[in-house]
């Protein structure tokens, strides 16, 4: 297994670490809690100068029935030390599984569903840029494919690639180009893989690194499965055509696949990192597929893009999962809200250290 020098993992709450570069751990504070308790929600960060904001976007409360289903905007800055509720999020209607990213001197919101009273689950198209120094929201241009529990990657501080995910009634394979500087979308070069929802991945530079999800299985006697997916892909975006990915299989990261787990890329070590999630896909009450009610998995991988390997380091602390994004702040990095054991939406907010 590849050695990450320099890197260690603090988090909240956290007594010690384990992984192949184990250091003596001191407690990592974390920011406040959300003023209610929210899972599934769409996140991001954003600095502006000496001051940094983090943003969560719609979710589900923690009845987790589809009349809990949220449109809410929570904003904390650096300056305050405070979340403040903004505007709802437009479009009239709570949904779950939006991404978030940011660019350009914004955060922009894409997609997720709404849940009927019947259970019936509606892919939405929308695009809305959310200026959080002033708490605007400005209507952008729709995707060309709605998407819910897609992958959000940010390239060049200008485009924001959705990587695959569900459209109304199936996975897709897509990969949808935003440019936020001509509020135009495109077809990049679509995964390789099969389509899923609910992976998890990050960028660093070029290089896109997204992991497992949920796939269809069909059967020739019996309705569809939602199966986990053992796969990792590697997509270098061309510099000169940023519509052109080279997508490559990667080796899987040790363990079972995971679904909705926490992820970035970290630049400063040329890594990947994923934090959480379940290995029992789930509906979006934390139940799963399989009847079986869902539990967080434990602890972190890494990715390392140089060695093309993969670092487990064990977490002592509060697993999480449901997670829509692993956000930058203060030099940490952090999830947002969520579910813990025993499909319990919390409010916390747990940061991570990489030293």
């Amino acid at each position: 297994m590849a050695k990450i020098p320099f890197l260690v993992l603090l988090c909240c709450c956290c007594g010690s670490v384990l992984g192949d570069d184990a250091m003596t751990i001191t407690s990592v504070s974390s920011l406040p809690p959300l003023p209610v308790a929210v899972t599934n929600n769409a996140v991001a960060a954003l600095k502006v100068g000496r001051r940094e904001y983090v943003v969560s976007f719609n979710g589900l409360g923690e009845n987790k029935n589809h009349a809990d289903t949220l449109a809410t905007t929570f904003v904390f800055d650096s300056r305050s030390k405070r979340w403040k509720e903004a505007e709802p999020v437009p479009g009239g209607a709570g949904r779950l599984a939006s991404v978030a990213a940011a660019a350009d001197g914004l955060i922009f919101v894409f997609g997720g569903y709404t849940v009927a009273e019947d259970g019936a689950e509606v892919s939405t198209p929308w695009t809305h840029a959310f200026d959080p120094r002033t708490r605007e929201f400005d209507e952008r241009a729709v995707m060309p494919v709605p998407v819910d529990d897609a992958v959000a990657v940010t390239y060049a501080d200008r485009y924001i690639y959705l990587i695959s995910g569900w459209h109304d009634l199936g996975n897709v394979n897509l990969v949808q180009r935003y440019d936020t500087k001509t509020d135009a979308w495109v077809q990049a070069t679509p995964t390789p893989g099969p389509g899923v929802f609910g992976h998890a991945g990050g960028i660093v530079g070029n290089t896109i690194v997204y992991c497992d999800g949920v796939a269809i299985e069909a059967h020739s006697d019996r309705r569809r499965d939602f199966v986990a997916v053992p796969d990792c892909l590697l997509g270098l975006i061309d510099n000169d055509d940023s519509r052109r990915i080279d997508w490559r299989t990667i080796k899987f990261h040790p363990g079972l696949p995971r679904y909705r787990m926490a992820a970035a890329g970290i630049p400063a070590a040329n890594v990947v990192l994923f934090i959480g999630g379940s290995e029992n896909p789930y509906n979006f009450n934390g139940v799963g597929y399989n009847g079986e009610p869902s539990q967080p998995a434990p602890g972190a991988l890494l990715f390392d893009i140089d060695e093309q390997d993969w670092q487990v380091v064990a977490i002592d602390g509060e697993a999480t999962m449901d997670h829509r994004g692993l956000v930058p702040f203060a030099g940490k990095w952090l999830t947002v809200g969520g579910m813990a054991a025993d499909q319990r939406v919390t409010d916390r907010v747990l940061s991570y250290k990489l030293k």
